[in-house]
C-alpha cells in the first residue's frame, strides 16, 4: 500500500484546505482514510473532501472510531437523508433509521439469521426502492476473531471489462427489482403482504449511468426478478452471466473487519456481500448501520 495524500476536487479555493490523509487498499476502489474523528462535528470542508474521495474510492474505511447511534446518524446525515428499512428485527419490530445488524442476543443465543441469510449473495442495498440508497455506513462494534468479512465488487470495472458485443446487448434493457424476488433468491421467507403493498417491483436500467461521474456500472443483484421484455430463461441465465463476471477477484474487494471500523461505500457502482465464514452461533459480529437517500437510477 502507498499513503498518499490527496485534496477534493472542488473550487481551488478549497484543494488545499482539506487534505485527506488516503491510502489505497485496492485497484477495485477501496481506500482507508486516516486523521478524522467520526464522533465529533466535521467541518463542512471534511465533509466536502469525503464526498470527492468517494467519486474515485467507491469504498472508504476509517479505522478506530467510537461512535454513539446518535453521533453515527449525525456523521450519515452531512451525506443526505436517513433511509427507513423495509425488513423486521427478529421480535417483528421495524428497523430503527440507526440499526443493529447482530448474529446473537444479550445472552448469547444465536438470533433469527433468515432474512440475514440473503446477504449472504450479491446486491446493492434498496435496489427494490424505486429510489434507491446512496450510501451506506456501516459502524463495527464487535467483530468475530477470524471471518465475517464483507466483499465488494466494483460493478464500473466489470462494465468497462466487457466486450462491445455484450455491452450492446444491454443498451436499454430494464431488471425489474422486487423484494419479493429477492426472498424467493436468497430462499429466505416469504415477504409480508404489508411489505408488498409498501414496495412493489421496480423496474431499473441493468446498466446505469452514476450520476457524478458518468460512468456506467452494472445494476443487478439478488433482489432482480427478471429482464423486462425477456424471456425468463433467456433473462436468468444472462443475469447469471453477468453476475459470475462480476464476481471475479479482479474486481473485488474483501474488507476484513477491525473493532472499531466505519466503512462507507456508493450503492451506485458497488455490489456487496457478507460471507458467512466464522463460527457464527458462537462469536458476536454487531455492527451498526446507516442508508442514504440517493436518485433514481438512469
Amino acid at each position: 500500500m502507498n499513503t498518499i495524500r490527496t485534496t477534493h476536487s472542488g473550487e481551488a479555493t478549497n484543494l488545499a484546505a482539506f487534505p485527506l490523509a488516503l491510502t489505497t487498499l485496492s485497484g477495485t476502489g477501496a481506500a482507508e482514510i486516516g486523521d478524522l474523528n467520526l464522533s465529533q462535528p466535521l467541518e463542512p470542508l471534511a465533509v466536502t473532501a469525503i464526498r470527492d474521495a468517494i467519486m474515485d474510492f467507491p469504498f472508504l474505511v476509517f479505522r478506530n472510531q467510537s461512535m454513539t447511534k446518535d453521533q453515527q446518524a449525525r456523521f450519515s446525515e452531512y451525506f443526505g437523508e436517513l433511509e427507513s428499512h423495509i425488513g423486521k428485527l427478529s421480535d417483528g419490530t421495524t428497523f430503527p433509521i440507526v440499526h443493529t445488524l447482530t448474529n446473537l442476543d444479550a445472552a448469547g443465543n444465536l438470533i433469527n439469521m433468515d432474512v440475514a441469510k440473503l446477504n449472504y449473495f450479491w446486491h446493492t442495498d434498496k435496489s427494490y426502492y424505486a429510489i434507491p440508497a446512496f450510501v451506506t455506513i456501516l459502524h463495527a462494534l464487535e467483530v468475530p476473531p477470524e471471518g465475517g468479512d464483507t466483499q465488494y465488487a466494483n460493478a464500473q470495472l466489470a462494465y468497462e471489462a466487457l466486450s462491445p458485443e455484450i455491452k450492446a446487448r444491454l443498451t436499454g434493457l430494464m431488471a425489474v427489482h422486487d423484494w419479493q424476488a429477492s426472498r424467493r433468491n436468497s430462499g429466505t421467507s416469504p415477504a409480508t403482504n404489508e411489505q408488498i403493498r409498501e414496495r412493489p417491483p421496480v423496474s431499473h436500467p441493468l446498466v446505469r449511468t452514476h450520476p457524478d461521474t458518468g460512468k456506467k456500472a452494472l445494476y443487478l443483484g439478488v433482489h432482480v426478478s427478471h429482464i423486462a421484455g425477456m424471456p425468463q430463461a433467456e433473462g436468468k441465465a444472462l443475469l447469471t452471466q453477468l453476475t459470475d463476471h462480476i464476481g471475479q477477484d479482479q474486481f473485488v474487494y474483501t474488507h476484513r473487519w477491525k473493532q472499531g471500523d466505519v466503512v462507507m461505500w456508493d450503492n451506485r457502482c458497488l455490489l456487496h456481500r457478507a460471507l458467512p465464514n466464522y463460527e457464527i452461533a458462537r462469536h458476536k459480529r454487531v455492527l451498526n448501520r446507516t442508508v442514504i437517500v440517493g436518485a433514481a437510477p438512469y
